[in-house]
């Protein structure tokens, strides 16, 4: 298969020494998938890995451990929040919704294309020639002083450092772990980030650490490498098909549409998983779930089931007969002296489950333990439709 390739030259210790671009035909030695690679790395290769450990599988794992290594030190953002994978039948329905697996494998891969995506964007500034960045700002300054008004509260400290980084963070992230709170904070952490985006400008990638950074690795699903792709075969005479004479003129536009069309994907991933979901879950309705909160607004609580990951909402008017106090700085929703807030764990009946929206409403059982007491008959009136989605970031 037609391909542009970039070979990379590292040193023992991960750093990019140089690289160089060609275009070329890339011919598969094995069509392998990331459990049957984690497997091979764990040292039980199947046949297919057998014959490939020493030439392939060995230098690909001494690479990435060195990559790895690169990456510790400069410090990345390291989130800690699975994913939910929806697992279907052959007839459509859900067979099951499940935690996705995340394996070395994957890491391996990913510093692969983190690499390759650095020396992309290195070699298009080297020839001062056009580029898509993939940009990601520091964290507003207000989110953060809320995350750190909050992490207070919980005994941890972010810096006020006006040159806060990554590394910042995940000391915050480091002290976090294994505790009650890391999902509490990891989430809060997720929240405070600027959103990715592509820009024919560079100001670096916060979240990875690095100080410039392109798509390259999917020209066939993205159109931002494509681009790139482009601009690198004109850049370096790499024969026809590069970026035309004034082709960059209208990269501006180009990104402000792309940025927009890749949110509408991620809105549409996530809408596709909560109606599977919900439609899995619409049998269980009356059954009781354990589950933690994951957000607040004054219309009530967001809050994500412990064993598919499912959201759902308890709306403010099921948990008293006074309107609730919102308090948007602490994250909390008050019935009176008690303190309702981001990660404590709940027990919850599902009331709802919509499979055409996607929602689902739950009744408050339990708040860390202890029995909720329940509303007066006349104060469950449930609000209708879809109240479920909250804002995600990507790279």
């Amino acid at each position: 298969r037609a391909c542009l390739a970039v070979h990379i030259y590292l040193s023992a210790e991960g750093e990019i020494r140089h690289h160089h671009f060609v275009r070329g035909l890339m011919r598969s030695a094995a069509r392998l998938n990331y459990g049957q690679f984690q497997k091979a790395l764990d040292g039980n290769p199947d046949e297919a890995l057998k014959p490939l450990m020493a030439t392939v599988v060995a230098p690909l794992f001494s690479a990435y451990s060195a990559l790895a290594a690169a990456r510790q030190k400069r410090g990345t953002l390291e989130l800690i929040l699975p994913e939910r994978e929806v697992k279907l039948a052959p007839d459509g329905s859900v067979e099951r919704i499940s935690e996705a697996p995340r394996y070395e494998s994957h890491k391996l891969i990913e510093e692969f294309m983190i690499a390759a995506n650095v020396a992309a964007a290195e070699a298009l500034e080297a020839k001062k020639s056009a580029c898509v960045y993939r940009v990601h700002d520091q964290p507003d300054p207000a989110k953060l002083e809320g995350l750190r008004e909050f992490l207070t509260g919980l005994g941890l400290k972010l810096s006020r450092s006006r040159k806060l980084n990554a590394s910042n963070i995940n000391q915050i992230l480091t002290k976090a772990a294994d505790s009650p709170n890391q999902h509490l904070v990891n989430l809060l952490v997720l929240r405070s980030q600027a959103r990715a985006e592509y820009l024919p400008n560079n100001f670096g990638h916060f979240g990875l650490g690095l100080k410039r950074y392109a798509h390259f690795t999917s020209p066939i699903r993205r159109y931002a490498d494509l681009l790139v792709h482009r601009s690198l075969v004109a850049a370096y005479g790499l024969g026809d098909g590069g970026l035309p004479k004034n082709g960059a003129a209208a990269f501006s536009e180009i990104c402000t549409h792309i940025s927009q069309t890749e949110r509408r994907a991620v809105t549409a991933e996530r809408d596709a998983k909560d109606r599977y979901t919900a439609a899995y879950l619409t049998a269980q309705v009356g059954a009781d779930f354990a589950a933690r909160i994951s957000g607040v607004a004054r219309f009530g609580l967001f809050i994500e089931l412990d064993e598919t990951g499912a959201d759902g909402l308890i709306p403010a008017r099921s948990l008293s007969a006074a309107r609730p106090r919102f308090d948007p700085r602490c994250h909390t929703l008050s019935v009176g002296t008690t303190h309702l807030t981001i990660g404590e764990r709940v027990v919850v009946r599902l009331a709802e489950a919509n499979a055409l929206t996607g929602g689902m409403i739950f009744d408050l059982l339990e708040v860390n333990g202890k029995t909720w007491r329940q509303p007066r008959q006349s104060d469950k009136t449930r609000p209708s439709g879809r109240a479920t989605k909250r804002g995600k970031r990507s790279k």
